[in-house]
Formats: structure tokens, C-alpha cells, sequence
């Protein structure tokens, strides 16, 4: 649909200043800011599912919705170092705040969730008022509920990243010399506590609710299950909300509305050969996905071929399994040397060969940096992003089971013996026995053991940060790093302050009701 930038005569320019606004919108102009052109919006159903299709294909945008999600959450923690000496990575890793700063990911991570719940705010501004009778009660519904659950997810992540946003629900539309000083509080919003953030996002979900899909043969759809499993991350990882038995309560909706763990661990991350009965090599590449839409998958970004993904993860993570090209650089998400003892400490652990895969020889076409102790001949990546058809799975039931089980453990009367039920679930799963009496004998060791548990499960899925930020676990596991690791390259230690990012400078000039979070 066509899109005008913001234009203003030089009168609207005097208006500006008249009515003492101190900031220049035209100065400003961004997707973020970009204005629809009056009368366009949703004449038709056609147009309706043309923009529904828009929403989810803005999220196949590998940057800031893939790439820098595993930057923030496992560069920036203990399973990952940065694999690469330029560019952002680095920064992240040692916790330096002038370079994390000076790089684009911080900047291109906010601006692009907000301008992609600016699609979802004209979807839920305009649909109700789609004069074309084709366009029916129910499907009106269920599209304004996809529209409420994606802009959830979307501030759902800029809270556990920022805490402190601009929550936006309304559509912006045009400036006019009549609408100028509505419009500015549109483009230019005011900064709302983590707790109005949270609450938005709450209200959005239990909104959709009723009306949101229920596909399980569609896994790319926000659906139902994602608004129950979004609920529960909530009432877990917000102080303020925390409500254990919600928690639950939400968990088991997941759960009833027919999710469940997958039968094998290598179904989630697995592709299809051109010849099955043969290992992968450039004789015997990737044609698709082993399996997509898995009863365990909550929420996936699915890709069906090398020109869908719309980036570069082609080798930003290592051979795709579909081209086998060299890798010619040092990769993003190097697995440290902690998480692969970890995956080594319990024999025939499944998800160690679908997490972490080792090339060498021809298959590396750089001399791997000395920096994390790694040789040209055994030199490992990260392999939950395999291949051109690999589906970013952003949440899965494996989660949630896991964060009912930290719930039993931390509500008020702990249920040991239920959290041990499921995590031995997860386990076997893994093939692995169930836990020792020692592993579950205090609410302490349980919580230390579900964490790990955690770790092994969701690594390079974008979970670890958050998982030691909600659980107060940042200064204990990362300021020891370096003591565990002698490859950790963490130079700034991690305090209160770093549970929340800062926000780039150019974000802040942008809005003058923006402030930078605290201590920074």
C-alpha cells in the first residue's frame, strides 16, 4: 500500500514553532514516523489480509527479530562468547557499554519492534470499520485478536530488554495543520514505566483471547497458545505481576489446548536430505525442514527457501547444510567451552549434536581466532539455524514446561516433587535417567537444577539472559565467569544496572520525553 513521507509547507513549519514544540519532525522522518495516506486503509478484504500477510512477513526480518535476539541473550551471557572480533558482538560479550552504544543492534532492535507494532496498531485501528461485507464478523475478530497478541509479543520483548518504552496502541496517521498537536504525542510518545508496559501487554493478551485462533496444523499464526504462554512469562518475569499460580494456570492452558513435547528432540531443528540414508555433505544437501508446525512448536517464523529468509543467516552462524559454502569468517554465537562440558558432564545427552555441531579442514575457510581456544580441525558452531528452510522457533512447549516448574518451585508451598516430574520429562526426552534426590532436596538446589536444565534444553534459542535476569542470577553466574572460563572475555562486571539495556543515543534525540535508563 503506498506511503507518503511527512511533508510540511513552510506555514505548517511557523505552526511548529508557534505552538513551542522543540522538536522537528521532518528532522526525524523514519519508518517509525511514516504516516499513511488518508483513505487507503482497508477498503476490502483483499486489503485486510494483504496487511495481515505484511505483519507476519516483517518478522522474517533475520536482524533484529533472530540475530541480534542471540546477541543480546547468549553473547551477552555465559553461553556464547561473540565467535568474532568485528562488528557488534564483541561489545556484548565483555559487557562494554560504550561499544554496545556505538553499534546498530540496540538502536535497529527498538526501531524495528515499534514500526512493526505499527503495523499491527492499523490493523486493530481500521479493521472494524472494513465497509466490504466479505470481510466477516468472526474473521474481523480473529484478525484484530492475531493483530493484539503480535504487538503483545513484540512489547513483551522490548520490556525484558529496555523495561522502560513508549507504548503506542493507536495508528499515528498523517500530520495536518489541524491534527498537529495530537499527532505530535503519536509520533513522539511518552516513555511508560516497565509496570504500564507490562500491564499493556497484559491487557492486549487477555483481550485477544477469545477471539485468537486455535491452528495447531499452523504454528506461524498468533494463536492462542502464544497468548496463554505469553501470560505466563509475564506473570513470571515482571516483579510487579509475579503470580505464581498464574503461572501455572497458563502453562496448563498451553498444555490443554493440545501442546505437548515433541517425540524426538531432533524433529525441532532437523532437516530433510536429499538422501536420508547418507550424512549431509555437499553431495547430499538440505531440501527442507524435517518437520514444521511440531506439536511442541508454540510459535515459529518459517522459512521455505534461501531467498524467504530476508538476511543473511546464511552463514552468520556457520554452513548451511543446503549449499555447503566455506565458512570465510570468524561466526557469531561461538559455544563456549562451559556449555559443551556442561552437554559432556551426562552421556548420550540428545541435544548436544542438535546444539553445537563441529567443522573443520575445508569446511573453515578462516584460521579460527586464538581468543576462545579453539583449533581449525575442531571448531564448534551453533546449529539450531542449520539451513535455508530452518524455522526460527521462538517459543515451544519445552519452555513452558520448564517455567512451571520453576514455578512450583518458587510459589508460595513448593512443589518439589511436581517440579521434578517435570523436568525428568524434559530429560528423558534427552535420554537421560531422572534426577538424583540430591538435585531436587531444597528449594535452592531445585532451582539451581531446573536453571541447568533450562541451559541444556534452550541454548541459542534467545532464553539465557532473560532466565538469569529473572531470577536475580546475573551477578553471581557472570561475575564469576572468568574464574569458571579462562576464555570468558567479560571486562565490565554486571550489576543492577545491566539487567536493563541502555538506550542508544540517537533514540533518545529523536524524542525529548525519552530518558536513558538508570545508571547509565
Amino acid at each position: 500500500m503506498k506511503r507518503n513521507k511527512l511533508f510540511f509547507t513552510a506555514g505548517l513549519l511557523i505552526l511548529l514553532s508557534s505552538c513551542s514544540l522543540n522538536y522537528d519532525p521532518v528532522g526525524a522522518y523514519s519508518d517509525v514516523t511514516e504516516g499513511t495516506e488518508v483513505g487507503l486503509a482497508f477498503t476490502s478484504k483483499a486489503d485486510v489480509l494483504a496487511h495481515r500477510q505484511s505483519m507476519y512477513i516483517a518478522l522474517k526480518e533475520c536482524e533484529h527479530f533472530y540475530q541480534d535476539v542471540l546477541l543480546f541473550a547468549e553473547i551477552h551471557s555465559d553461553n556464547a562468547y561473540s565467535g568474532n572480533e568485528g562488528g557488534a558482538p564483541p561489545g556484548f560479550e565483555k559487557n562494554d557499554v560504550a561499544d554496545m552504544m556505538a553499534k546498530p543492534p540496540l538502536q535497529r532492535g527498538w526501531n524495528r519492534r515499534m514500526a512493526n507494532i505499527a503495523l499491527a496498531n492499523k490493523l486493530i485501528s481500521n479493521i472494524d470499520n472494513v465497509p466490504d461485507p466479505a470481510l466477516t464478523d468472526d474473521e474481523r475478530r480473529q484478525y484484530k485478536a492475531e493483530a493484539l497478541i503480535y504487538r503483545a509479543m513484540l512489547y513483551y520483548d522490548m520490556a525484558l530488554l529496555w523495561g522502560r518504552v513508549s507504548v503506542v496502541i493507536i495508528e499515528a496517521g498523517d500530520i495536518t495543520a489541524e491534527n498537529i498537536g495530537e499527532s505530535y504525542e503519536k509520533y513522539f510518545p511518552k516513555q511508560n514505566t516497565e509496570d504500564e508496559v507490562y500491564a499493556q501487554i497484559e491487557k492486549d493478551l487477555l483481550d485477544a483471547l477469545p477471539d485468537a485462533p486455535v491452528d495447531n496444523s499452523n504454528k506461524g499464526l498468533c494463536s492462542k497458545g502464544l497468548a496463554c504462554a505469553l501470560l505466563a512469562k509475564i506473570y513470571a518475569d515482571n516483579t510487579s505481576f509475579r503470580d505464581y499460580d498464574k503461572v501455572i494456570q497458563y502453562c496448563d492452558q498451553v498444555r490443554d489446548l493440545g501442546f505437548s513435547l515433541a517425540g524426538d528432540f531432533s524433529d525441532l531443528f532437523g532437516v530433510q536430505l536429499q538422501d536420508p540414508a547418507n550424512p549431509p555433505g555437499p553431495a547430499n544437501p538440505a531440501i527442507n525442514a524435517r518437520r514444521r508446525n511440531t506439536e511442541e512448536a508454540i510459535f515459529e517464523i518459517q522459512f521455505s527457501a534461501a531467498g524467504d529468509r530476508g538476511s543473511f543467516n546464511n552463514q552468520i552462524f556457520g554452513p548451511l547444510l543446503d549449499n555447503f559454502t566455506p565458512v570465510t569468517f570468524a561466526n557469531w554465537v561461538l559455544p563456549t567451552h562451559e556449555l559443551i562440558d556442561l552437554y559432556e558432564s551426562e552421556s548420550g545427552d540428545k541435544r548436544y549434536p542438535e546444539t553445537i555441531v563441529y567443522y573443520g579442514g575445508t569446511q573453515l575457510g578462516f584460521t579460527p581466532p586464538r581468543n576462545w581456544g579453539y583449533t581449525t580441525s575442531h571448531y564448534p558452531h551453533m546449529y539450531k539455524f542449520r539451513s535455508s528452510f530452518s524455522s526460527n522457533i521462538k517459543y515451544r512447549y519445552a519452555d513452558i514446561l520448564l517455567l512451571k516448574a520453576e514455578a512450583l518451585i518458587l510459589k508460595q508451598n513448593p512443589d518439589l516433587s511436581g517440579a521434578a516430574g517435570i523436568i525428568n520429562q524434559i530429560r528423558h526426552r534427552a535420554g537421560l535417567s531422572d534426577l538424583t534426590a540430591p538435585a531436587m532436596a531444597n528449594k535452592e538446589a531445585a532451582l539451581n537444577t531446573m536453571l541447568k536444565e533450562r541451559r541444556k534444553e534452550l541454548a541459542f534459542e534467545g532464553h539465557r539472559w532473560n532466565d538469569l535476569v529473572r531470577l536475580e542470577k546475573v551477578e553471581e553466574v557472570l561475575n564469576s565467569f572468568k574464574e569458571r572460563d579462562p576464555y570468558s572475555r567479560i571486562t565490565n562486571r554486571f550489576t543492577r544496572t545491566h539487567y536493563k539495556f541502555p538506550i542508544q543515543k540517537a533514540i533518545l534525540d529523536a524524542n525529548d520525553l525519552l530518558t536513558q535508563n538508570p545508571g547509565y
